[in-house]
């Protein structure tokens, strides 16, 4: 590459993402005088989707623009809350972050999930066909020109990664209204219409059932019930409030 030089800094939050060398303040890059800015941010490893306010010497701008010698760029990160306009906000989840998915559905969140590797094209297309929100630790398949919208899980422990992406798009919880196993939605049901699907201590033992109208899951208040009260109630402590 044998272009204009031009000096560039990225926010905190963005440096995990750029080689260790470049980390620290501005750095020079050499650039070929015709890509994007936003090319030469996804060629330091910065996936768009992460990629907030871009300023040239100090102005917004967009990222079409062709760096010119001597500019000074600023990248910052998305701002938060993010909102995702055009579309209700849902989300699609690649197989690595199935725990993810189901504590969202848990809260009530619209997060469709691959359980198989399906592949980044897939996926990408799926991200665009039912505009969903595609959440992954893959910065490759974030760089996919046809996701229709997309955010990278920073970190890989379950509890930071709700909390993260709680944080950011700030959905409506609904706790206790989807299916974990799909996604559906769940309604209440009657003892007797599920009861050839309980084993006879569960149906000793509880009285209240709610069945997916999906896949005719049913859930009752089993052993596991305190754990996952105790998810709900700290994510509706810290982000029950949220608009959708």
């Amino acid at each position: 590459m044998n272009g204009p030089e031009i000096h560039l800094s990225v926010s905190p939050e963005l440096r995990l993402f750029v080689p260790q060398e470049r980390r620290q303040g501005r750095t020079t890059l050499v650039t070929d005088g015709s890509s994007t800015l936003g090319h030469v941010v996804e060629s330091l490893g910065v996936p768009l989707t992460e990629a907030g306010r871009l300023l040239v010497d100090g102005r917004q701008v967009a990222v079409s623009h062709i760096p010119r010698a001597g500019e000074h760029v600023e990248v910052y990160g998305v701002e938060r809350p993010q909102r995702v306009p055009g579309a209700p906000l849902r989300f699609l989840l690649d197989v690595h972050l199935g725990t993810l998915a189901r504590r969202l559905r848990l809260l009530g969140v619209d997060a469709a999930y691959e359980n198989e590797d399906i592949g980044d094209p897939a996926l990408a297309t799926l991200s665009a066909r039912e505009r969903r929100v595609l959440l992954s630790r893959d910065r490759g398949l974030l760089r996919r020109r046809e996701i229709w919208a997309g955010a990278y899980v920073y970190s890989d422990r379950p509890e930071d990664q709700l909390r993260d992406v709680l944080e950011r798009f700030t959905p409506r919880l609904a706790p206790w209204t989807r299916c974990t196993a799909c996604n559906g939605r769940l309604t209440d049901a009657d003892k007797n219409s599920v009861q050839d699907q309980l084993e006879q201590g569960t149906q000793r033992t509880y009285d209240v059932f709610a069945q997916c109208t999906a896949c005719e899951r049913v859930y009752w208040r089993g052993a596991h019930h305190a754990r996952l009260e105790a998810i709900v109630a700290q994510a509706l402590r810290e982000f029950g409030g949220a608009a959708a």
